[in-house]
């Protein structure tokens, strides 16, 4: 994705910025935009942040709602696999409204559900309940109609707001229709992997087998293709997971692999919970 997409940049002569070529947003934009997921999704959160704030540029001045909408959504995608979830939320509320004000409906069900999610994170219940409740809905009607672009990425998203939420059921239903939806994805089923171990290792369903499972198919996928945030929260999952279950070797080694990633990323929304989990397992 990262080098398909720098490829396609650098063959954009300089005078076709604002070409869309007969798609949705200008290819200047469409490209940056995945290049800021292929970046993130590697972790490499500061290229992909100094592309965001690009595309973002770009985009503005257009006054074209999709072109911005995909530049901030793309910049709201970044904070939360970084996370940065207030951050995220203002980003993603920013798209919701550009969505709506300028009737993009095809892409809200993305938005919504990013959404969602995040304001499950923050803990905002309420909130993320009523986002929830309308990308669901936005994402059926679409599907519906034959619309199918992202469809993995969007139930995988919704999963974890459900996951977040305490619907358990909805979350194992989400994440099970993200596996079906990747069986040429292998990076969404990586995804869906990590969501449906932690479906299967929530204190109200424990299931240990299941979810070591779950994490170990979820890290194989993720590490060849250099997944670095999914491969961290893998080792962390599976840390926190042997300590639960009294294998504190292994414990260790888990949580050693997830802080070195995290700390090599910078992502410290999470290491301070991987170096908790360690310093407990070590006593």
């Amino acid at each position: 994705m990262v080098e398909l997409a720098t490829d396609n940049l650098a063959a954009l002569p300089g005078d076709w910025l604002y070409e869309s070529f007969g798609n949705f947003a200008p290819a200047s934009i469409y490209d940056r935009f995945w290049l800021v997921v292929g970046l993130a999704e590697l972790g490499r959160f500061a290229p992909a942040a100094e592309v965001e704030a690009e595309a973002i540029r770009l985009a503005e001045p257009t006054q074209q709602a999709s072109s911005v909408i995909l530049a901030y959504w793309a910049a709201g995608i970044l904070r939360l696999l970084e996370g940065d979830w207030a951050q995220a939320r203002s980003l993603l509320e920013h798209d919701i409204a550009v969505a709506r004000a300028g009737n993009v409906m095809l892409m809200l069900p993305l938005a919504a559900a990013s959404s969602a999610w995040v304001l499950a994170q923050l803990g905002e219940a309420g909130e993320a309940t009523s986002r929830l409740r309308e990308g669901e809905e936005l994402l059926e009607r679409y599907a519906a109609r034959g619309h199918v672009s992202n469809l993995a990425w969007a139930c995988y998203q919704l999963g974890h707001a459900c996951l977040l939420l305490g619907r358990l059921d909805e979350a194992q239903r989400l994440g099970d229709r993200t596996l079906a939806s990747s069986p040429r994805h292998p990076g969404f089923a990586a995804h869906a992997r990590h969501l449906l171990g932690d479906v299967a290792t929530h204190p109200d369903r424990f299931d240990a087998e299941s979810g070591e499972a779950q994490y170990r198919e979820a890290l194989a996928l993720a590490e060849p293709r250099g997944m670095r945030p999914l491969a961290a929260h893998c080792h962390l999952s599976l840390g926190t997971l042997y300590a639960k279950i009294g294998r504190p070797a292994q414990a260790r080694s888990e949580l050693s692999a997830a802080i070195a990633l995290y700390h090599a990323m910078e992502m410290t929304f999470w290491l301070p919970q991987a170096e908790a989990a360690l310093a407990q397992v070590s006593r």
